[in-house]
């Protein structure tokens, strides 16, 4: 059998190289990849609508997560609810955290 098939000897395979700093590098600019694109930006929303809702008073015409457009009737600081008047006889209670953005004065009338 050997005649037409060459016997293949195995050469003697070369020490595996460290790779433990390389790995610990790659691991670093993975951190803050996560960091600068998914950690810090969801971090500042969090923040600019916390302020947000502290920041609501009476009178202030906002817009809900459901799109509802109305003025701040009352403020509620212990229960986190707010009463927002759509209409003249239209009030609906919302949670602070269903408050998506404050809008300039006169943004219901000119709608």
């Amino acid at each position: 059998m050997s005649l037409f098939i060459s016997q293949a000897h195995a050469a003697a395979a070369p020490a595996p190289a460290g790779g433990g700093m390389e790995m610990i590098i790659m691991l670093a600019v993975f951190g803050l990849v996560f960091y600068f694109m998914i950690y810090r930006p969801q971090a500042k929303r969090v923040k600019d609508h916390k302020g947000l809702m502290s920041s609501l008073a009476k009178g202030d015409e906002v817009l809900t997560q459901g799109g509802i457009v109305g003025k701040i009737v009352k403020v509620s600081d212990e229960k986190d609810f707010v009463v927002v008047s759509i209409s003249e006889n239209t009030e609906v209670t919302v949670q602070k955290g269903a408050i998506n953005a404050v809008l300039p004065k006169g943004t219901m009338k000119s709608l």
